[in-house]
């Protein structure tokens, strides 16, 4: 693919990772050709994903079968199908790994959603998914919950990579690098090595502006016509907080590398807790669908793309280097504005509406999964 902006992003420090992950993917050789035309480098899974791939097709009947005739309750097949792709995917992008010196080629998979206010549950699962598949290169998902940080830093603790997923708030990537850093001090303690381990704080981006463009709408409806100023002000913010939001949690990034207690990390080795850029697919087809890659390229993060996102930047991204550290003032201006009287936003409240919304989110396409996979184990017992 000739003058590919995708193929690009690396020059600049970024690497652009996949949102998407079944078994026809891999076994049709799909993948390896996104690999080499999109310049992946990592990919991601999640339970919507799967639950459209196990219901869609077929490619999953024989596993399952051979599961039903070992008298496998469902729970287990779940993890048996889904391990399976998570360690041939692994496989794929093992010498991404190799070849980047473990900064990329990950395959991220989450547990339980179930979990995400449950820390030493969390702590287990993420264990026992990290030693059943058996790959270095497996990341496990968990999320930027209260419960979820100290069980962040004790799974990085045991030596064991983690994609810290959910995160809105700035003040919740704190608590996410705050966990990391705990997790590699424990480990520099007891004579551990540190320079293995990987983790990504993964900022959600498009749901923010759909909630935050949600509350302006209303307001407009309600203000009408008669108030032109506050109007043309409203106007001003729809679709800019959450690469705003991202800027500054950049910021914030450059700030807990500077200190000195990474710093003593870094000289044993320790990898950096790369910012990583999600829900990157723009709701509101009035806005560009590439904003989410185009306004946040920097060095040391990670932008996780849906594959019709990927096509879009393949054909018309213009990429900049750094944009990220572009009008940096001005989205701390934004930022500020929304606790103005005449917009009077409570972004904390919206970015903890938004967290448990996103629990939700989880649960929900978990759920169908299971039930999902019941109907198609009872299908495939019967016949």
């Amino acid at each position: 693919m000739a003058n590919n902006p995708l193929l690009e992003i690396k020059n600049y420090g970024q690497s652009i990772w996949m949102d998407n992950l079944n078994r026809s993917l891999i076994e049709s050789g799909e993948l390896e050709k996104q690999i080499k035309n999109y310049g992946l480098r990592g990919i991601t899974s999640n339970p919507a994903i799967f639950e459209k791939a196990i219901a869609g097709n077929q490619v999953y009947d024989a596993d399952i079968e051979a599961e039903i005739k070992a008298n496998k309750p469902v729970s287990e097949i779940y993890e048996s199908l889904i391990f399976k792709d998570i360690r041939n995917t692994c496989d794929r992008f093992k010498e991404i790994y190799e070849q980047t010196g473990g900064l990329d080629g990950y395959v991220s998979i989450e547990v339980s959603p179930h979990l995400a206010r449950d820390t030493e549950g969390t702590i287990e699962e993420a264990i026992r998914y990290y030693q059943a598949i058996e790959r270095e290169n497996v990341m496990i998902k968990i999320p930027g919950t209260p419960e979820g940080f100290p069980a962040i830093e004790r799974v990085i603790a045991e030596g064991i990579n983690v994609n810290v997923t959910l995160l809105f708030s700035v003040e919740s990537y704190e608590h996410s690098a705050r966990a990391y850093i705990s997790g590699l001090e424990q480990r520099v303690e007891k004579g551990q090595p540190i320079d293995k381990i990987a983790s990504v704080a993964s900022f959600f981006l498009s749901r923010i502006d759909s909630k935050i463009d949600a509350c302006i709408e209303e307001r407009l409806e309600q203000i009408g016509t008669e108030t032109l100023n506050e109007e043309v002000r409203l106007r001003q913010i729809l679709g800019k907080v959450a690469i705003a939001n991202a800027k500054l949690a950049y910021q914030k990034f450059h700030e807990i590398i500077d200190s000195d207690r990474w710093k003593a990390l870094a000289e044993k080795g320790a990898n950096f807790q790369r910012l990583l850029w999600a829900s990157t697919s723009t709701k509101n087809p009035e806005y560009s669908d590439v904003m989410y890659v185009e306004e946040l390229i920097g060095e040391h993060t990670v932008n996780t793309l849906p594959p019709d996102t990927l096509k879009a930047c393949a054909d018309h991204c213009d990429i900049t280097a750094n944009s990220i550290e572009t009008n940096v003032e001005a989205a701390k201006q934004l930022i500020a504005s929304l606790q103005e009287s005449d917009i009077n936003i409570d972004l904390n409240e919206v970015m903890q509406e938004l967290l448990e919304e996103g629990i939700d989110k989880f649960v929900q396409p978990f759920d169908s999964l299971q039930q999902t996979l019941e109907a198609k184990v009872k299908q495939l017992a019967a016949a």
